[in-house]
């Protein structure tokens, strides 16, 4: 039969859906500059609040299950493929390129755990990992545990949460999410017969084996917000399990995890300020759980364990935490001993203990720090690290009695590389850095600059270019942005930017307020009502690196997702003439909406983080920087959106809603496309080349706006 092109048959679909919608009279025609976008129905929803009856005309597109709803998404999409369809010879030549710099057939470096060495692999052409062991060398036959590929068939998507196995190596504790609405179901496989126990344990979120080889603790959420709030014991093979633990206070989740000394089960209970932690002994698994300190309001703290005692991280009386050991016959904060004091300049992470050493990992002037110290003597040094922006990272170490310390490193140069370092004697030697076909390292540079707030503090910029480049406010910019939750943002290798940087652009970081680069405070000073200093201190660095010449507002590209698509749309709301284009996606945009809905997932735990606003004083606040709600009547930049039907943390209908109101209010004549994933989650296509596709999709939208078309 003969084909109808791809495109007609885009547009006729487009016709056919769009006739349900308030639309404009001349529809798509085969002419792409003749191309009209899908015209969402205005529905007037009332709320009222605080004294204020807001009027939200897109309500209705949360129907999930609506024909209406979905013909509209799938009319949008049907529209970005009519008006991206001139880029799909540059979507091919970036998708090669990208293929082009991995290596397609590779394995991950193994390490030890029991008798066995893991590690996974990849086959060229198969989107998902292999995970294998051999059993006490690495010229012992390989074993297949997972093969991903085998389990993603039938699916449109597949991720793996957990993988834990025994302490005897037979049982395999693993779960699986196969909608991308991050909902994991937890199966058992015996590891020599490679057969599925009975387990089919719905809403898993972590797992800990006991030392017995049979019993595990697991953690689930809830089935309508997705709280993590149970806590339960069980028997493998049998056909129920004991609830041990019900998180009740909303503003909290739990989660499970076990020792490196394999000696505690610990179970915390955290929000976004305050933490609790109990414990069972992993050797008595019928134990009841004990709690290590009672919580208090904005105390946080993690515990570890390590020869009959707790090491307790602590932020009491230490805005960026300090390290205590107690006992644990009696943790109490009188029975205190301080291992490691609050030092304001740096921010403690996490620990890593060993039979005879213990890991820090800091973060100090915006950089990752990790510091090694020798818990028999308590002398202590911090590994080196030379170029001015990287990330490093404590990989993985199963192993408790151990001298070696396996770390990856990497920056906006050096593809990733995985080390061990002697504890000892301080020597590290490479055992793998990640291959990247056709890259010469020494064509490229990075550097930190820092721009000036508006209230003078100093905001790190990373930055990344091929060398040879000239601040003469020409250059191509992509400048990226995060800052919430104090998760930082640290310099990492892509070998997919690498098609960027080769056609001249820069690329960048903002570290603004609300991350957690520079720690606690700067955490503190870009949350609830300090929200706005996150938004102006990314507009600061964006007017930084055009005063420095390094681009200018007509070549100035944006990118942020999630709590960075916030970001995204509150910038283009407050200074839509600062930039070219933006890249939004999955964005947080209807923030005043979400946060009065606690039935939707996240919501409630997240009232410490934004704001309640059904307190008048925060909903006040929330409102002035608001994305949807702050769409106006003005010209707005190029904008690709970006959403995926089954995103569980932020809707689909955020950004859905968001490009409905921007449609009905801008000024300007510059696309905005939404593009929606009907089968995946707020991670975007699970499958490696299926990802890639997305990223070369984007790179083309972004490209096309600065100019560059090949």
């Amino acid at each position: 039969m003969r084909k109808t092109p791809v495109l007609f048959v885009s547009l006729l679909i487009f016709s056919l859906i769009t006739s349900t919608f308030t639309q404009p009279t001349a529809l798509a025609q085969l002419n792409l500059n003749a191309a009209q976008p899908p015209v969402a129905e205005r529905a007037p929803h009332k709320t009222d609040i605080h004294g204020e009856t807001l009027i939200d005309n897109y309500f209705w597109l949360r129907e999930r299950n609506s024909p209406k709803v979905k013909a509209y998404l799938e009319a949008e999409n049907a529209y970005t493929d009519a008006v991206m369809q001139p880029t799909k010879p540059l979507q091919e030549r970036l998708y090669q390129e990208m293929v082009g710099h991995i290596k397609e057939t590779d394995l991950s470096v193994p390490y030890k755990y029991g008798d066995y060495f893991y590690y996974s692999r990849t086959e060229a052409g198969k989107q998902y990992q292999i995970y294998c062991r051999k059993r006490g060398s690495l010229s012992a036959p390989e074993e297949i545990t997972l093969d991903l590929n085998e389990l993603a068939k039938g699916h449109s998507f597949l991720g793996l949460g957990d993988y834990a196995v025994s302490d005897d190596g037979n049982l395999l504790a693993y779960s699986l999410d196969t909608t991308g609405y991050r909902q994991y179901t937890l199966y058992i496989k015996n590891l020599q017969t490679g057969q599925l126990m009975p387990e089919h344990i719905e809403r898993v979120d972590s797992v800990a084996w006991a030392n017995d080889n049979k019993t595990i603790f697991y953690t689930t959420e809830d089935a309508v917000t997705k709280r993590n709030d149970k806590f339960y014991r069980h028997t493998v093979g049998s056909s129920a399990s004991d609830l041990l633990y019900e998180e009740r206070d909303e503003l909290y989740d739990v989660y499970a995890g076990r020792s490196r000394d394999r000696k505690m089960i610990f179970l915390e209970s955290g929000s976004k300020t305050t933490t609790e932690v109990r414990y069972i002994p992993a050797d008595n698994p019928t134990a009841q759980l004990k709690v290590v300190l009672p919580r208090e309001t904005d105390h946080e703290y993690h515990v570890d364990h390590r020869n009959g005692l707790f090491y307790i991280l602590t932020n009491q009386s230490a805005k960026n935490f300090r390290l205590v050991t107690a006992p644990i016959s009696n943790p109490s904060k009188q029975n205190w001993h301080e291992l490691i004091a609050h030092n304001p300049a740096v921010r403690i992470d996490d620990i890593e203990l060993f039979a005879n050493h213990m890991v820090v990992a800091e973060r100090e002037g915006g950089l990752q720090k990790l510091l090694i110290m020798d818990l028999r003597n308590k002398k202590s040094h911090r590994i080196s690290f030379d170029e001015p922006v990287y990330s490093a990272n404590v990989s993985t170490n199963r192993e408790y009695n151990t001298n070696v310390l396996r770390f990856s490193y990497e920056s906006f140069v050096t593809p990733n590389t995985v080390y061990d370092y002697n504890m000892d004697s301080r020597q590290r030697t490479k055992l793998k850095q990640q291959e990247v076909p056709g890259y010469d390292p020494t064509r490229y540079t990075s550097e930190r600059v820092y721009a000036t707030a508006t209230d003078g503090t100093q905001i790190p910029i990373s930055l990344v270019y091929k060398k040879g480049m000239q601040r003469n406010g020409q250059n191509p910019f992509w400048l990226y942005g995060y800052g919430s939750y104090g998760l930082p943002r640290w310099p990492g290798f892509s070998s997919n930017r690498l098609s960027l940087l080769d056609r001249g652009v820069i690329y960048a970081i903002a570290h603004i307020r609300g991350g957690g680069e520079m720690g606690e405070v700067w955490r503190d000073l870009g949350r609830m009502n300090k929200k706005m200093n996150t938004f102006t201190d990314f507009i600061n660095s964006a007017e930084y690196v055009i005063k420095q010449k390094y681009t200018s507002p007509e070549h100035l590209a944006i990118q942020g997702g999630s709590a960075g698509g916030l970001l995204m749309g509150a910038v283009l709301n407050m200074r839509p003439d600062l930039f070219k284009a933006a890249l939004v996606q999955v964005p947080f945009v209807d923030v005043i909406n979400t946060m009065l809905d606690a039935s939707l997932p996240l919501t409630t735990s997240e009232y410490i983080e934004w704001g309640n606003p059904n307190i008048k004083a925060e909903y006040e606040y929330i409102k002035q920087y608001s994305p949807y709600d702050n769409v106006g009547a003005k010209a707005y930049p190029a904008m690709l959106v970006k959403v995926s039907l089954n995103d569980s943390q932020v809707p689909y209908w955020e950004g859905t809603k968001f490009v409905a109101k921007l449609r009905a209010m801008k000024t300007d004549h510059n696309p905005l496309l939404l593009k929606v994933n009907m089968g995946a989650g707020h991670g975007g296509a699970s499958g490696r080349y299926d990802a890639f596709r997305d990223v070369a999709f984007d790179y083309s939208f972004v490209l096309t706006q600065l100019g560059i078309t090949n």
